[in-house]
């Protein structure tokens, strides 16, 4: 699929797919995702503040999933670290760049 796509169809999908709405692989782009990728390429009006939040709500809903050699960790990773960090540390949250969430 990413051979029929043009260079800037690939750097929209790439920047979606690590950024705006990032998932744990990058090989595929559901069918959301390429909506969203012709929206930008063809200059519709974009909410990309909903799009984080209602990805974030998901997130925070679904069950916990466990590490399969450790049950006290879980196997999920997080959705927008840099974002969630950030607000933490406008909020006043002591946070340790060098400590691994």
């Amino acid at each position: 699929m990413r051979t029929s796509m043009t260079t800037l169809t690939q750097m929209w999908m790439t920047l979606l797919l690590s950024n705006v709405l990032p998932s744990d692989h990058n090989s595929d782009l559901p069918l959301l995702k390429c909506q969203l990728v012709y929206a930008i390429l063809t200059w519709m009006s974009v909410h990309v503040a909903q799009l984080i939040a209602d990805t974030i709500y998901l997130f925070v809903g679904m069950p916990p999933t466990r590490h399969p050699l450790d049950p006290n960790k879980s196997n999920r990773a997080l959705e927008f670290p840099a974002l969630i960090t950030g607000l933490c540390q406008s909020f006043g949250v002591p946070v340790t760049p060098s400590k691994v969430i």
